[in-house]
């Protein structure tokens, strides 16, 4: 074994509640794990939404490293709280959440400790990370159909059935269904209509349902990638809307507008909620949304 005054210091920001609660058992083995790397672990259990974030403020700048284990709200946090304090500490994730979004659409493990190994022995890439106002996003930055299914889904519901149990929420909601009249402006080009769906992103699928034409998404090109569904009009462009996204030709459906920009201008009307990595952003008026270019340090 090394010695500990030459480890690297790893500090573990474990959700013990996320998802189906898998994490807990593990923990003894993920930290083994990092052990084995070179790594002296330091363990913190959160017990309170925002934890995570205030942990990393404090503590990152004395870590090597900074391994998010939970949903992708607790990598949030963790990325979020290195982005306000200016640290660029290599962040891992192990993601153990109900649907694990960014896992997914990073193509990372999501078996908990198959994750913990890439992660204690893989390499360092640099992704864009998107800035909504004074928020973070990693992944994603929606609203509409679905944006508020990630918060207010019944968590057992989740927990049994991941993405399909928001599609089976939202069917039994239809009322939540319904368009907003939007301005976004992106890099000066005004959009303006009737949405029912939007999204900024830094992704090439948003919910695994969603997915962008290939070669169109680049992860660290400096740009976010803005997606807009107009509200179709009668039963045959809602066909169209529905064939183009399962299909996954989002790109020559006339009802979907997709553009890509470095700083998006947000009209947000009375009522209407962000879901920011799966978290509820709050209400606002105006929002300013830009790319933080290589601001996250992706180790695994």
């Amino acid at each position: 074994m090394k010695a500990m005054s030459n480890k690297k210091k790893c500090l573990l920001i474990v959700n013990p509640v996320a998802g189906r609660k898998s994490i807990q058992k593990d923990i003894p083995q993920i930290v083994r794990i990092f052990m084995d790397a070179g790594y002296l672990v330091t363990t913190a259990v959160t017990a309170a939404k925002g934890e995570a974030e205030a942990l990393t403020r404090e503590y990152a700048a004395s870590h090597d490293l900074i391994v998010a284990a939970g949903g992708d709200g607790t990598l949030n946090e963790v990325v979020s709280g290195l982005a306000h304090v200016g640290i660029t500490v290599p962040v891992g994730y192990i993601p153990c959440g109900s649907t694990n979004e960014f896992a997914t659409a990073q193509q990372l493990p999501t078996d908990i400790l198959a994750a913990a190994r890439s992660v204690a022995n893989g390499g360092v890439r640099a992704l864009d990370l998107g800035k909504f106002g004074d928020q973070i996003f990693c992944g994603s930055a929606i609203f509409g159909a679905f944006s508020w299914m990630a918060y207010t889904t019944d968590q057992e519901l989740k927990n049994r059935l991941g993405m399909g149990a928001y599609v089976l929420d939202g069917a039994f909601d239809p009322a939540m269904l319904k368009p907003w009249h939007m301005k976004i402006t992106v890099n000066g080009v005004p959009h303006e209509d009737e949405y029912i769906f939007g999204a900024i992103s830094n992704a090439e699928s948003l919910a695994g349902i969603l997915h962008y034409p290939d070669g169109f998404v680049a992860l660290d090109d400096g740009l976010l990638e803005v997606l807009l569904i107009r509200m179709p009009k009668n039963f045959t462009e809602w066909q169209q809307v529905l064939h183009s996204i399962y299909a996954r030709q989002i790109g020559a459906c006339p009802l979907i507008e997709l553009a890509q920009a470095s700083n998006v201008w947000v009209d947000n009307p009375d009522g209407l909620l962000w879901s920011l990595d799966g978290e509820s952003s709050g209400a606002f008026r105006t929002a300013h949304v830009s790319v933080l270019p290589g601001a996250l340090k992706l180790k695994g």
